[in-house]
């Protein structure tokens, strides 16, 4: 698990949706798009989205806000 200089514990990240559920059935870890290895345990709507998350999805869909907070871990 990512225990860095805690920069990553301030945000909420993206995740795949189906990691999330596998990760609440059975506790397993979760990687962000922006690598952080984790496992959920806190609401991700009390902190803003990584910024690294952010442009790592926006990237892959295109931009625009179509989906915004699918997949936000």
């Amino acid at each position: 698990m990512s225990h860095g200089d805690g920069d990553h514990e301030r945000f909420a990240h993206y995740v795949q949706k189906d990691k999330i559920m596998a990760s609440a059935l059975d506790g397993t870890p979760v990687v962000a798009l922006c690598g952080k290895v984790w496992v959920p345990g806190r609401d991700p709507k009390k902190y803003p989205v990584c910024p690294m998350c952010k442009e790592i999805y926006e990237s892959m869909s295109g931009g625009g806000d179509e989906g915004k907070g699918d997949g936000k871990k």
